[in-house]
This record gives structure tokens, sequence and C-alpha cells, in this order.
């Protein structure tokens, strides 16, 4: 049973299938941690009838070593929620990473105080000595905001799948630069492995929906929808980039599929398309006097099969600033994502929308030369120097303008 405490601590929430190799690191970077008042509670989870399947079979065994390590003596407290064991584990029509986190936290939330704070980890991710530390003082400072989306920076291991990587992070900083440039409020970068946010925040907005995936990617949606959510924190969590095809789509999926040449579920979407996005959202308050042309018109009536986009949210909100926030909130994260993938035309191994970005935009300068390899050769081909320089190049542009906006 989870401790019940009255003063304000951190609750970790671990999911764990098939990771006894990662989860030894793992334990060790807890026990390195400054601060030291947290409790961490793990969900070691699988479907039961893998049990009577000889293909996940080792996987079984695997989640078997998990349990026995976590069971030991640890300088901090360790709750165990055991989904693997023989009848233990999920049912066929529900399970997941998504399930384990709700289960998690679905725990803390029974037992925790309003302000204290849960935070969401994967096991095969290095956290450094300082993360929780970083989140307890983020909260302390701000304890009205909802959450908060930590930086993430994956890490190299020297083999074909640093390219993949490179390449996916890229995509997701490219993605995140841009919805920072035009101010939008789903601007954050979803990651399981690095979020945190107060227990009265995830009661708030009634906790987590248990998707196959994109579990996070939905959880920040709603806290965005219900207030403010931070993006800027000292301290910077370093996920792993091992192929896995546990959920749909996500890290391991995208590495998967980038390994054959298949990258067009994460294209570089040219930037005009953000800017479209950014144009509508400048117009949400004028659009509370009346009807407006927004360049999202025709997807949005396609979309919610209606001529009428706005006049239901003038009806029911009738002053512009919460007729605002429900326009915010139509016109949502996903629905942002949707619109771009309709509207674009570049293949996944196009990389010109990016080049003419870096070109037009960036504050950092990087050689013409270096850009014109990128386009010429692309990730498969590029010189490792200039991706890795791509890369951090992206991730201190992003770090600058997630300090400035908050």
């Amino acid at each position: 049973m989870i401790t019940k405490m009255k003063k304000h601590r951190l609750f970790i929430a671990l999911p764990v299938m098939h990771e006894f190799a990662q989860l030894s690191g793992f334990l060790r970077s807890m026990n390195n941690q400054i601060y030291t008042d947290f409790e961490l509670v793990v969900c070691v989870n699988q479907y039961d009838i893998w049990w009577k399947d000889s293909a996940k079979r080792e996987i079984c065994e695997d989640n078997q070593k998990s349990l026995n390590l976590l069971r030991k003596p640890y300088s901090f407290a360790v709750k165990v929620i055991d989904r693997s064991s023989p009848d233990k584990g999920w049912s066929a029509k529900k399970g997941g990473v998504g399930h384990a986190r709700k289960t998690i936290m679905d725990a803390i939330a029974s037992v925790a105080n309003d302000t204290d704070i849960m935070v969401s980890m994967d096991a095969d991710t290095v956290y450094p000595y300082d993360y929780l530390s970083v989140i307890a003082d983020y909260f302390r400072k701000n304890p009205k905001h909802l959450g908060l989306s930590l930086p993430y920076f994956h890490k190299l291991t020297e083999d074909e799948g640093d390219r993949l990587i490179l390449r996916y992070e890229v995509y997701m900083r490219y993605y995140a630069l841009n919805m920072i440039r035009i101010n939008n409020p789903f601007r954050f970068s979803a990651l399981g492995s690095a979020m945190a946010f107060p227990v009265w925040a995830y009661r708030k907005v009634g906790g987590l929906t248990p998707v196959q995936s994109g579990e996070d990617f939905y959880f920040l949606q709603k806290l965005v929808k219900n207030g403010s959510i931070g993006y800027a924190a000292p301290t910077v969590a370093y996920p792993s980039s091992r192929f896995s095809d546990r959920v749909n789509f996500g890290t391991g999926p995208a590495l998967i599929k980038g390994r054959t040449g298949n990258w067009d579920s994460y294209p570089f979407f040219p930037a005009k398309l953000f800017n479209k996005v950014g144009k509508t959202f400048d117009l949400f308050p004028q659009l509370f006097e009346g009807n407006l042309p927004t360049p999202m018109d025709e997807f949005l009536k396609e979309t919610f099969k209606t001529e009428q986009i706005w006049e239901p949210l003038r009806n029911n909100y009738k002053d512009r600033t919460n007729f605002v926030k429900a326009c915010i909130n139509k016109v949502d994260g996903l629905r942002i994502l949707q619109f771009l993938k309709k509207y674009n035309s570049a293949n996944g191994k196009k990389l010109l929308p990016l080049t003419e970005f870096i070109r037009e935009y960036s504050p950092f300068a990087m050689a013409e030369k270096e850009l014109y390899e990128l386009n010429q050769k692309g990730f498969e081909q590029s010189d490792m120097e200039i991706l890795t320089r791509l890369r951090e190049m992206l991730f201190q542009w992003e770090s600058t303008l997630r300090a400035e906006k908050g």
C-alpha cells in the first residue's frame, strides 16, 4: 500500500515491460537523486495470454526478473503493481503502456495530497541527479501550473540507430519550434518519459485516458485545455533510441519504419502551413464579433461536418475570453496535426522544408554547404557530424525559445 503523506511529495510513475536490462540503471539514477522525498510506483505489465505464447515467453520471464529486482530493499520507497504474473496480466481487450500509466497514476491519486507531484518516467531513460530537485523547485515556484513538459535529448549509441533517432528527434524539434514560433498553446513535445504534474491537476482533468498509443500526447493536451503548463526547466531527460513495437506510434515505431526508409508519418511540414494555423488562432478574438474567413476554414468545416464552426461557440460563451478558450479547445493539438497532414504535399524524405526553415528563421547559422548536403543526401547519407550539429543547434534554439516563452 502506498503511504499517504501530508507534506509535499513526489511520486514517480514507472511502467515496465521487458526492461530488466535497463531497470538496474534506472534504479541507480533514482538512488543518486539529490531530492529524496519521493516514492517510486511501478507497474510491471503484459497481456496475460502471453504466458501461453512461446514467442512472448521471453517477455514474461523478463518481467518476473524485474519484479524480483523491484522487491529488494532500496533507500527510497517502492510500490510494485504486478500486472504480469500468471492471471494478473491485462485482458485481450485492454492493456499496454497507456493502461499501465493510468493504473499507476490512479493508484497515486487515490492516496496522495493535492500538492504532491506525479513524475512520469521510463526505465530506458537516463535522468541526471538533479532531475527530481528541478521538478520540485519548478512547482514550488509555479503552484498554479497544471503540468511541465521537460526537455529531452535522445542518447546515441554509435550504431545504425543513430541516424534514425537523429532524424526522428529533428522532426520533433522542427514541429515544436514551429509551434513555439506561432505561439501556439499546444507547443509541447509529448514524451511519457519527460512530464510532471501536480496531483490536483490530474484529478481536475479526469486522469489519464488509457489509449493504445499517444496517452502522453492526449494527457498533455487535456492539461493545456484546462490551464497553463510549463515548457522549460534546467534539466534534461535522456531517452533511449531502441527499436520497439509496443505502441502504434512514437519513438520505437518511428525507428522501425525509418529503418526501411519510410518517414511518411513524420514529414517536415512546410512552415507556411504552420503560419496558416497561427493566423487562424490570431483571428479567434475577432471571431467573437462575427464570422471571418480563416486559413483553416475548409478543413474545419469538413472535419466537423458543418458550415457553422464558430456560431455555436458564440452562443455558448458570452464573453470574449471564454470564447477564445473554446476556440482553442476546438482547434486542438490533434486537429492541428490532422490539418498539417491533410495539406502537406511533401513525403517524409524531403528535407527542403527543414532547410528553408533554418535559413529563414534560425538565429543559429549553419553553413550553406551543410544545408546543401542535407538536401542532396538526406539523413541516410549525410555526414554524421552534420546531423549531430543540426540536432544540437535545434536543441539550443528550442531551449532558448522555451525559456523565453515559459
